[in-house]
């Protein structure tokens, strides 16, 4: 059940768009329980976006997760994260953020789990 939303303000070809996927459905399983199989994922570009006062290519990657993980398990998602977009849209490595929100409460198919 894990999201990750994607923001940047590059463009996101299809070809791009469809690496990504490929590559955060392998990284997902970074995260002990999670698989692409559950993975939901969304990608916006073209957006205005500034970072330290300038516009220069930068993403932000926000992954929200029923239940937990370790930050052990986060750090190297973030890190593979950070790999994937920086090589698929060429952002520099310290222009991409990633936030983690957790969540006990999560819904599917008309009720939770």
């Amino acid at each position: 059940m894990p999201f990750i939303r994607t923001t940047t303000n590059v463009s996101v070809s299809d070809s791009a768009a469809e690496k990504i996927r490929q590559q955060l459905g392998q990284a997902i399983r970074l995260i002990p329980g999670k698989s692409e199989q559950w993975l939901m994922l969304a990608m916006e570009g073209d957006k205005k976006m500034y970072f330290a006062g300038s516009d220069e290519p930068l993403a932000m990657a926000e992954v929200s997760l029923y239940g937990s993980a370790s930050g052990d398990c986060y750090n190297k998602l973030t890190g593979k994260i950070t790999e994937i977009l920086s090589d698929v849209l060429s952002i520099p490595a310290n222009r991409i953020y990633v936030r983690y929100a957790e969540t006990e409460y999560w819904g599917w198919n008309g009720e939770n789990f």
